[in-house]
């Protein structure tokens, strides 16, 4: 078995908890963006998917994640692919045959919806899976998505600041104004509410909610800046959950094929040592991918680092 992750229980905000590094994966096959797909994840099934869900689901993963893209732009489908699943349909579809991780979108584009709507979704998707949804917002990146979706490109910051405490209202109470929604979600007062980006903008916004999805690597500028507009919020005493993307992927033992990119590799130990050396210690959740030839390859890989690597995390 992995190590205990901590959970994600009826009637309380996830918690990672000060002194946990807890890990999540963004998942394969739902997003096939050129610059970081295998070939296999092109032949992949639902199925696939739903084995490495359930991989993380038994290894003791906290979340995995799911992308948002709605329409991609002729200019950038060679780079970018066409293929970008709808994020909440996924996750719903994950959580029927999941029990335990959490269900993260990775991120969400508020700006181009109504937030009574984003509410409703996730809302929906914490009650239907027991209280495992975390709501992870962003500004969004491509220019030509919002043209064809009627939203100004160059106001989407803006936006997004104008409706996240909407969504946050709309998800902890049952009438927002006149109108009301149910189900209401299990988690209390809402789901958490994590934030993405690396710039100054996505950085202060983060420190308005419950957690910070770094583009990348933490960095230890980004977490003092966060650390310092919490204060000025007084909200320096709250829950807050910084993630960290791992740099390289990760495949566990000595690979047999052609890995074709820079890899982190080796013994669990080894691995561990190597996370903890690259994770700066403020870091709540580390995100982890992985180097596989295939899917069921890559649910082992899954599975791996959950049993054997997970547990020497904390150490």
């Amino acid at each position: 078995m992995g190590r205990e992750q901590p959970p994600l229980p009826s009637g309380a905000m996830l918690d990672i908890g000060r002194g946990t590094l807890a890990f999540g994966m963004q998942l394969p096959i739902q997003t096939q963006t050129t610059l970081l797909a295998s070939e296999w994840e092109a032949h992949a099934t639902p199925a696939d998917l739903m084995r490495i869900a359930q991989a993380a689901d038994r290894s003791g993963y906290l979340y995995v994640a799911v992308c948002d893209h709605v329409a991609i732009p002729r200019d950038r489908a060679a780079a970018m692919s066409l293929w970008w699943q709808d994020t909440l349909t996924t996750l719903g579809y994950l959580a029927a045959g999941t029990e335990h991780v959490g269900l993260l979108s990775h991120v969400y584009v508020l700006a181009y919806r109504h937030p009574l709507v984003v509410a409703k979704g996730f809302a929906t998707l914490d009650h239907l899976s027991g209280g495992r949804a975390i709501v992870g917002v962003g500004t969004g990146h491509v220019e030509g998505e919002f043209d064809a979706l009627g939203v100004p490109f160059a106001e989407r910051g803006r936006i997004t600041d104008e409706k996240l405490p909407q969504l946050a209202d709309a998800l902890e109470h049952t009438y927002v104004g006149d109108v009301g929604a149910l189900p209401r979600p299990l988690q209390s007062p809402r789901p958490p509410i994590w934030i993405g980006g690396s710039g100054r903008p996505a950085l202060c916004r983060a420190a308005h909610y419950d957690g910070w999805l770094p583009q990348g690597p933490a960095t230890a500028e980004a977490i003092a800046t966060i650390a310092a507009f919490r204060e000025a919020l007084c909200r320096d005493d709250r829950p807050f959950t910084v993630g960290h993307v791992l740099t390289a992927p990760v495949h566990v033992g000595t690979p047999t094929f052609d890995l074709g990119r820079p890899c982190l590799t080796g013994s669990s130990e080894q691995i561990a040592e190597a996370v903890r050396a690259e994770v700066p210690t403020e870091v709540s959740q580390v995100q982890v991918r992985f180097a596989a030839a295939s899917a069921a390859g890559y649910a082992e890989q899954v599975e791996a680092f959950g049993t054997e690597v997970g547990p020497l995390l904390g150490q």
